[in-house]
């Protein structure tokens, strides 16, 4: 989305200055760009006028490739509004060009646009027929994409005539492409994430057949394969460079993964829970929200309950800082009674209405004092510490917490090298000097807060830590790789959780630019990371854009980079809290205490203190990866 806003700003200025010079066919090119920007944002109302103005302009300079274009464009940005049969007029339209211009690929996205469109109509037959005869042109003209989209299509479609078999070989064939192009885009993490999140609804349908036919086990292989598959590539180049021989189909076995774990999946207008217990045992709960009949309703009640939470809990104003944005185990058979939570008309927290929607349908099944969770979209942010129930006891008084991008990455960091973690070294980072940046238009205050909380762990472990001039980018890059503890108290972007150190020395220009000062995703990805714990006291380190891929932000920069496990921030973050809290942490820590075990215990004396006992100081650590232990002797 921001690179879609991005486009429309550029296009924007640019078509003005096509106008003024009456370069019709550029301004053209510029509005189609517009449209399908605006389309991207789910802005189609506007779309449709750029489209309309593209159409004008490509009839009046007799542009017949532009004009097709403009219709098909036209025709989706309909048909997403439900408009169905005016979507279709303009596909036909679009198909007739396309066959009078002998454009034989524009003619199989025809088919594939009508195909949808008498989906959408429920006109399962017809549009099977087109799709058909899209796949047919795709496969003709080696557009791999195209065969695919026509290939998860028609999956749709057999699906709702009730042709579970045809409609699993359709989803089945169109991962297997998917995954073919994937692997075609080789390190280009970026590319991997992007094509993942457009190509989401084919391993949802692959997953929904599976569950249609009872077979909940296969289901949760089925979706488990399509979780973090860009971190998946990462984390295997890291730890397994040389082994061709991996599998990398679904898994033969689920039996590594701990009891206590949550895998949660989105369909439709429900939620699916499977919950690991006991010796291998999987149970699959099915919860249906609110009554709801669609899934962008369920996603939005959800996202809407977590910023609720955060301002019931006071979050936004707990500190000051600025705020620099602009899933072979012995199956129990399914419940065939699918759980009703509606909380709509509560009068409890949000904090309540997420525990009711999440843990209660499932508390009878968790065992132990652990809880993993490997969430879906909204559920990626929620604070699952902080979630109360109607006795007013928080989740992180039953359980310790953690949370996996998937299960694979868990298998992943369990088989890698013993050797490939390093034991020793400590890089602790705080208060970079800011003087001399101008962020966004403005300058950055300093955290002496950051300051001290690095110094005080620079006490605890008997190490120096990076500090004020100190903090550089080019110094922080150079240590990286080589220590086993990563604790970084700086400034955090809210949208993506990038870090902002002080600016290097050595720079091209005398005023610091963005690259000489802000840690990327991409510079932490390139460090060739190996700690066993990277902890990122940062206003809102955890975030980032959720995709289909999870969260796309720093949190999941480090542990693509090499990191075993890393504890991050949901929001920002009180200097006394954080300081008291990462006392009574690396306190734990110390004792030979697991990283949950640390995180659960410090979040329990904060919540037992007089003054620091708000959930908004004590909730916003999150624990993500494995579950690691220090020997500070070695460090």
């Amino acid at each position: 989305l921001s690179k879609s806003q991005t486009i429309i700003e550029s296009q924007e200025r640019i078509i003005g200055n096509a106008k003024v010079d009456r370069e019709k066919t550029e301004e053209g090119i510029r509005c189609s760009l517009l449209g399908i920007a605006h389309h991207n944002r789910g802005q189609f109302k506007t779309a449709i006028d750029y489209h309309q103005r593209h159409l004008e302009i490509a009839k009046e300079v007799g542009d017949k490739a532009g004009e097709g274009r403009s219709y098909a464009n036209l025709g989706c940005a309909y048909g997403c509004l439900g408009q169905f049969k005016t979507a279709i007029d303009y596909h036909q339209r679009h198909l007739e060009i396309a066959k009078e211009v002998g454009d034989k690929a524009g003619k199989g996205r025809s088919y594939a646009n009508l195909g949808c469109a008498y989906f959408g109509l429920r006109q399962f037959k017809t549009a099977i027929d087109y799709h058909q005869r899209g796949l047919e042109i795709a496969k003709e003209v080696g557009d791999k994409a195209g065969e695919a989209f026509s290939l998860c299509s028609l999956g749709k479609n057999f699906e709702c005539e009730g042709n579970l078999k045809r409609a699993f070989d359709c989803f089945h064939s169109c991962v297997e492409a998917y995954d073919s192009i994937r692997a075609g885009l080789s390190f280009n993490d970026q590319w991997k994430i992007w094509y993942r999140n457009q190509h989401k609804s084919a391993y949802t349908g692959l997953w929904r057949i599976k569950l249609i036919q009872n077979e909940f086990v296969n289901a949760l292989l089925a979706e488990e394969k399509g979780r973090a598959q860009a971190l998946k590539d990462l984390l295997d180049t890291k730890y397994q460079p040389r082994d061709s021989s991996r599998n990398c189909g679904p898994f033969l076995t689920l039996s590594f993964v701990p009891t206590g774990t949550v895998f949660i999946a989105i369909s439709g207008p429900c939620v699916y829970y499977w919950v690991f217990f006991g010796d291998d045992n999987v149970q699959l709960r099915k919860v249906r929200v609110n009554n709801y009949k669609y899934e962008e309703e369920l996603e939005f009640f959800i996202e809407q309950l977590n910023k609720t939470a955060l301002k019931e809990i006071d979050a936004r104003d707990a500190v000051k800082c600025e705020n620099l944005s602009h899933g072979s185990p012995k199956a129990e058979e399914a419940a065939n009674d699918m759980i009703q939570v509606d909380v709509r008309y509560s009068q409890s927290s949000a904090l309540q209405k997420l525990y009711d929607i999440i843990v209660t349908p499932i508390a009878d099944l968790i065992e132990g004092n652990e809880l993993t969770v490997v969430p879906e979209g909204p559920f990626c942010l929620v604070p699952y510490a902080a979630l109360e129930d109607s006795k007013s006891t928080y989740l992180s008084d039953l359980f310790r917490i953690r949370v996996l991008p998937s299960l694979t990455t868990l298998q992943l960091i369990n088989d890698c090298p013993a050797e490939f973690h390093l034991k020793s070294g400590a890089l602790l980072v705080g208060d970079p000097c800011f003087e001399e940046i101008i962020y966004q238009g403005r300058r950055l205050l300093q955290l002496p807060g950051a300051r001290k909380e690095a110094e005080m762990i620079g006490r605890i472990l008997s190490i120096s830590p990076l500090i004020g001039e100190m903090a550089t980018k080019d110094e922080v890059l150079k240590r990286l790789s080589s220590v086993a503890l990563v604790h970084i108290a700086a400034h955090g972007k809210m949208e993506t959780g990038e870090v902002i150190l002080a600016p290097n020395t050595t720079r091209e220009t005398p005023q610091p630019q963005e690259k000489d000062y802000l840690l990327t995703m991409k510079d932490v990805m390139e460090a060739g990371l190996r700690a066993r714990l990277v902890v990122l006291s940062c206003c809102h380190s955890a975030r980032g854009e959720v995709m289909a891929e999870g969260v796309v932000g720093i949190a999941r920069a480090f542990l693509g980079a090499g990191a075993r496990s890393v504890v991050v921030t949901l929001w920002a973050i009180a200097d006394e809290g954080t300081q008291e809290f990462m006392s009574f942490f690396y306190d734990a820590l110390a004792k030979g205490k697991k990283a949950s075990e640390a995180l659960n215990q410090a979040m329990k004396c904060l919540r037992e203190s007089e003054t620091l006992k708000e959930v908004k100081y004590w909730a916003p650590f999150v624990l993500i990866g494995d579950d690691v232990t220090l020997d500070f002797n070695d460090i």
